[in-house]
């Protein structure tokens, strides 16, 4: 008979809270498709003495992660403490060195250290499995590192943070304030009591780092990423995009180019007809367009104990099988280290909102300076706060919404930086991406 293998757990949040059960849940389930027990034999937690309302008696603890990822007592160590440096990268790099498996769903250490670690894991023929890292419960890992091992893909894109999702779609559908769906998402626990790293677009960079390295065989380059998040979207530019036929989502995207490989985080405008548009809440989805299969898109819950949970068992149910896939597809030493690539001529267009003095010259100046750079306009709208035309007083502020064509990023800055000097904006302007069909 096979004997079974051991898991340690470190970390008894929500995620592993709910690993915890869902091991037990599907012990039997697990065994059969596996040909081997899978049991959990040791946890690391800071408290002990909390009730998490799981029965732990026959589990051995540890104080120190650390240790746990050491002890002769478990073959699997699962990292859930969280954070790109301490205990976690402490812990997960002990248990490689020691020759264990290692199942995480930190994309924070993944993205600063995952180059390292992936080589580690290869020297010492050990797993590093991280489904959970990316996009919650869907298998968006697996299916760009083994699934579609016999395409060539061209770009990956998607919603990859449940928060920023969240409150872009509440603000749409209640027409709330961006600062009170923000406070909603923070009272529904969608949110953290500081949620720049989401809002901000720093988790979704995180996690492209890593589908870019998985779809390109690239190194992974977090600081490759160009970035913006959603702080500055306001209820007059998700009512813009209803009007001309758009939703704004916070995408992820990664593209293969003739320079090489592009990775960007922003908020878009994608068409409402689009299958990426009709994501709402905290779910997440990916799109892969390839050669072979042209687009497949995958849908699923981004965040959340259950989700989460179910990934990280995925990995541990294919260790037991004896899988042991390279951990970024291709080995460390053969992953291309391509230069960083600036943000690329963008074919859909830009989107741009401008709070223009209403004086003589403002309009001749945008025209002017938009024309210097042979950026050609699909449409120009004065607008009020509300959407409506406005018929404010002489000289005041007014929005302004210009449609370009497609342009370069680096053109679309210089314009707006060249209309701002003088003088006109009241302002800073807001630029979003448009994703035509």
């Amino acid at each position: 008979m096979v004997a079974p293998i051991r898991v340690g757990i470190a970390g008894l949040g929500t995620v592993g809270v709910s690993v915890v059960r869902l091991l037990a849940r599907q012990s039997h389930a697990l065994a059969s498709s596996t040909g081997r027990s899978i049991v959990l034999s040791a946890v690391s937690s800071r408290d002990r003495k909390r009730d998490r309302g799981i029965d732990l008696s026959s589990v051995e603890w540890f104080d120190d992660p650390l240790v746990l990822a050491t002890s002769d007592k478990i073959d699997i160590f699962v990292e859930l403490i969280g954070g790109d440096e301490g205990p976690a990268r402490a812990a997960v790099e002990a248990a490689l060195n020691a020759g264990k498996s290692v199942v995480t769903a930190n994309k924070a250490l993944l993205a600063k250290h995952g180059m390292a670690l992936a080589k580690l894991a290869e020297d010492k023929r050990v797993a590093l499995a991280f489904e959970a890292s990316v996009a919650g419960g869907i298998p968006i890992v697996k299916t760009l590192r083994e699934g579609l091992a016999g395409n060539q893909i061209v770009r990956v894109y998607g919603i990859l943070n449940g928060t920023c999702n969240y409150i872009l779609s509440r603000m749409e559908r209640e027409h709330m304030s961006f600062a009170d769906c923000l406070a909603e998402a923070q009272r529904l626990g969608y949110a953290e009591a500081d949620p720049t790293f989401d809002i901000g677009g720093f988790d979704t960079a995180h996690k492209l780092s890593i589908l870019s390295s998985l779809a390109f065989g690239t190194a992974i380059d977090a600081g490759a990423v160009h970035i913006e998040g959603i702080e500055t979207i306001s209820l007059a530019d998700l009512q813009a995009a209803e009007e001309l036929g758009y939703r704004i989502k916070l995408l992820g995207v990664a593209q293969r180019t003739s320079k090489g490989i592009e990775q960007r985080v922003h908020p878009t405008m994608v068409p409402r007809s689009s299958s990426i548009a009709q994501v709402m809440g905290v779910t997440n989805a990916v799109t892969i367009d390839a050669d072979a299969v042209k687009e497949l898109t995958l849908v699923g819950p981004g965040a959340g104990g259950e989700a989460t949970a179910s990934a990280v068992v995925a990995d541990i149910s294919d260790i037991a099988k004896g899988v042991r896939s390279v951990p970024l597809g291709l080995p460390v030493a053969s992953l291309d280290h391509s230069p960083r690539v600036a943000v690329q001529r963008h074919e859909g267009g830009y989107y741009i909102r401008m709070s223009v003095f209403d004086r003589p010259g403002a309009f001749a100046s945008i025209a002017t300076r938009m024309a210097e750079r042979q950026i050609s306009l699909e449409s120009i709208m004065q607008r009020s706060g509300n959407g409506t035309k406005t018929a404010n007083g002489p000289g005041d502020p007014v929005p302004v919404v210009l449609i370009t064509y497609a342009t370069t990023e680096t053109i679309i800055r210089e314009a707006i930086e060249s209309v701002v000097k003088d003088g006109y904006i009241a302002e800073k302007p807001q630029v979003i991406r448009i994703e035509r069909e």
